[in-house]
Order: C-alpha cells, then structure tokens, then sequence
C-alpha cells in the first residue's frame, strides 16, 4: 500500500483564521445593528434582493368618520391615495486592504477591530443620512404636507413657533418645556397618531434638559426600574414621548457659519429607509499586492413619506 504523505505547504483554514467571510459578515452586521440610532425610529421597508431603483410606497390618506342616518345607506369615502415613490441611490463601501504579514503577525483581535469598525461607520452614515431628511419636516406650517427643503419650515428650540433664520449669526434657541410642547400641539393638529412618536436631540441638549427640574424631578419622570434622571443620568420620556440621544444630529450654519444643531420630533411613518443591500461583507486574495482585501457595504434609500409628521427644531451648536 502506498505510504501516505502530508502536504507540507498546503493552505488550510487553520492558517488564514482571520479571512473566513462568513465570519467577518457576521461581526460586520452585529456591529452596525448595535450602533444604530435612527432606523429603529423610522419605517423600515423590506427590499433586500429585490430587482430595481424605485420603492413605490402607498401612502393613504385618512378618511373621516360619518354619522349614521336611519334607514339610509352608509356614507362611502371616495379613495385618494397618494404614492411616495423612494429611491435606492445610497450606496457606501469600507474597505481594509490587509497585507500578508499583518494577518501572519498581528493577533486575531485585529479582526475583531475591523468588523466592529466597519460596522460602526456604516451606522453611522445611514444615521446621518436619516437626521439630513429631518431638513424636510413641515409640521408647525399652513401646508405641512408639502415638504420643506434645507429646514426651510424649521422652528427654534425655545418656543417651537417662532421660524428658524439663517440671517446674520442665527436665530436657534435651547429646548425649553413650552418649545417641546408647541412641537407636540404641532403634531397634534396634523392628526398625526400620538403612538411611535420620538424626540432626537444631540448630547449638548441632553445636557440641558438635565438642568430643567420639570425633566428631573421625580414627579415627572416616575420610578419605573429605577428610571429616574437624577440618579441614572439617562432622558427616558417627555410627556410620554422618548427622548434618543445621537451625536449624528445634522448640522445647520447660519449666514455667519454660525452653527447649530437640528433636533427632531417625528412619529415613525414620517421617515422611510429601504436595505437593497443589508450590510455585506467580501474577501478577495490580491497577489500584487500579497494582501486580503476587506469590503463591507451597504445600499440603501432614504425619504420623508410624510412631512406632516415631523418638526425640526434648531438649538444652539454650544
């Protein structure tokens, strides 16, 4: 029988243990789902592996409730719906070109590294990309179901009427209890549903609620779990909406490159984002080069569905 002999120079798993795709997706996708801030407060539409550029959304519009006359027919509502076509046109890469000796020398942490980073700064660009839609919101206005643009029909923080102006070095104010309060009458009377609504402000606005005893004392807040600003440091609700807390609140300048920060009050249906592409990640030898290139990406598309359902209130940057 013919001796059996070992390949000495065979490459196996055991030696490349740090470029396993499957592996690395995993990580990838586990990172980016733990750093995402705003598309867990939005409408999430299911598009992955589906053919085309274009979402056609239905977007109902709400039919009103008839008093009923005896012996007589009921009143039939006459259909309008409206359709909010969304464009998939995001697509964002990170890519890590890994040469031979770094995965022969460094230790497997280096993985664990790139994964949680390249999870991490998809996160974060599908979050900004969310908070710039916030640009569009038109609640507080005669006609808030014609979007704005550039936070043309914006409020500042302080009093939630008075219009935001780019004039000179600006005109936004801290979040004040009146200012939340007009933002919620705002929605209020765009009979936008009370149920899913969110307030996203960035930590500097944190930071001054946390000064306003209205916001703090336990009246308020209540003692659910421990749920109590003074001693946790955490915003939990605001008159029964949920305060989220983002560094990737969108930047606003005034004329004198004054900057401010947009925050936004919105119920869910309000934003759309659709996943063509749900984060992936890809592994490819280059000989010229003697390294694994690294490519995590995402594709994806964004839109206000209904601008009635959301306000923007610009704060101070300071």
């Amino acid at each position: 029988m013919a001796a059996q002999f070992a390949a000495t120079n065979a490459v196996t798993t055991s030696g490349v243990p740090n470029f396993i795709p499957e592996l690395w997706s995993d990580e990838v996708l586990a990172a980016y789902k733990a750093n995402l801030v705003m598309p867990q407060l939005v409408t999430t539409m299911p598009f992955s592996g589906k053919k085309g550029d274009t979402v056609h959304i239905p977007r109902p519009v709400r039919g009103s409730a008839s008093a009923k006359s005896a012996a007589n027919a009921v009143t039939l509502i006459a259909g309008s719906d409206a359709v909010f076509d969304l464009t998939i046109n995001q697509h964002f890469e990170y890519s890590r070109l890994i040469e031979d000796i770094v995965s022969v020398q460094a230790l497997d942490s280096i993985r664990q590294f790139y994964t949680d980073d390249a999870g991490y700064a998809l996160a974060i660009n599908v979050d900004s990309a969310l908070h710039d839609e916030g640009a569009k919101f038109a609640a507080p206005h005669a006609t808030p179901t014609t979007a704005g643009s550039s936070y043309s029909k914006a409020v500042i923080g302080g009093d939630g009427t008075t219009a935001w102006s780019e004039a000179g070095s600006g005109n936004g104010s801290a979040l004040t209890d009146a200012g939340i309060r007009r933002a919620i009458q705002a929605l209020d009377d765009n009979n936008v549903p009370s149920r899913m609504r969110n307030l996203v402000v960035p930590p500097i606005e944190k930071r001054k609620l946390m000064g306003i005893s209205r916001f703090t004392e336990q009246a308020f807040t209540g003692e659910a779990n421990g749920g109590n600003t003074i001693r946790n440091g955490l915003i939990g609700d605001v008159y029964g909406i949920p305060v989220y807390v983002s560094t990737q609140v969108a930047t606003e300048e005034a004329n004198d490159s004054t900057a401010y920060r947009a925050c936004l009050m919105f119920q869910k249906e309000a934003v759309v984002i659709a996943e063509q592409i749900t984060p992936r990640t890809q592994t490819q030898y280059k000989q010229e080069f003697l390294a694994d290139l690294m490519t995590a990406d995402v594709l994806y598309g964004v839109g206000v569905m209904r601008p009635e359902a959301g306000v923007a209130l610009i704060v101070p940057n300071s």
